[in-house]
């Protein structure tokens, strides 16, 4: 999909402006999320050397500059490649959205008192972390190059237990079945644990639309 998408942006330099944005959006998001990380599980305060929600604005202006941008291509050209522009307009709300989930980590890190530990979940929250860090990373990677096979990789290991290892740390708290974690460090592990998910499945709908069409990105390749 993305081979037929990038042969048109050279032919279009509208469509080449939107998706050097789109590629800037994601290495905004990629500063956000590590200083974002770095908050809440390695300092015990929330002082970073990025302005999360002035990058989180930044990202959502462009959002809107990639829809027009796509939106002026496909008045002009008559709906001429309509399919490719509905794809990069998915792209950039996936993106927008994996933005406003690293605020959210931020804004854990600045109410949360001090640095964020799993306690008895610990060692499983640090395998979700570096799960969802590396498909994450990998997911730019894999949006700038194109890379087919790469994303393939992505897209199954998220399809075999990323979502679920998730849901098991956030569910063993709300359920009770686990001890040693008071009210507050149980509230923000089990919403960290969602952030991260939710930050898994965007950039999991992003790596998909490299081998998908339309109407099939967000879904398992046929």
């Amino acid at each position: 999909m993305w081979k037929e998408l990038i042969q048109l942006f050279k032919k279009d330099n509208l469509f080449e402006q939107a998706y050097q944005e789109a590629a800037k959006m994601l290495n905004t998001d990629a500063a956000m999320y590590d200083a974002s990380v770095e908050a809440l599980r390695h300092k015990d305060t929330a002082e970073v050397g990025l302005d999360i929600h002035s990058a989180d604005k930044e990202v959502n202006r462009s959002e809107r500059d990639v829809r027009k941008k796509v939106m002026t291509h496909l008045v002009v050209s008559g709906g001429t490649n309509l399919a490719s522009g509905l794809s990069l307009v998915s792209v950039v709300v996936d993106i927008e959205r994996i933005g406003d989930y690293t605020k959210n980590i931020y804004d854990l890190a600045v109410h949360h008192p001090l640095r964020l530990q799993g306690g008895p979940v610990e060692e499983k929250l640090q395998k979700v972390e570096t799960a969802v860090t590396t498909d994450f990373k990998g997911m730019i990677e894999v949006f700038k190059d194109r890379d087919e096979d790469k994303a393939r990789v992505i897209m199954n290991n998220y399809k075999e237990g990323l979502s679920d290892a998730c849901e098991e740390i956030s569910n063993s708290i709300l359920s009770g079945s686990i001890s040693g974690l008071d009210s507050s460090d149980a509230t923000a592990v089990s919403l960290y644990a969602r952030f991260l998910k939710r930050i898994a499945s965007h950039s999991r709908n992003i790596v998909t639309s490299v081998v998908n069409p339309f109407h099939r990105i967000g879904y398992r390749e046929k």
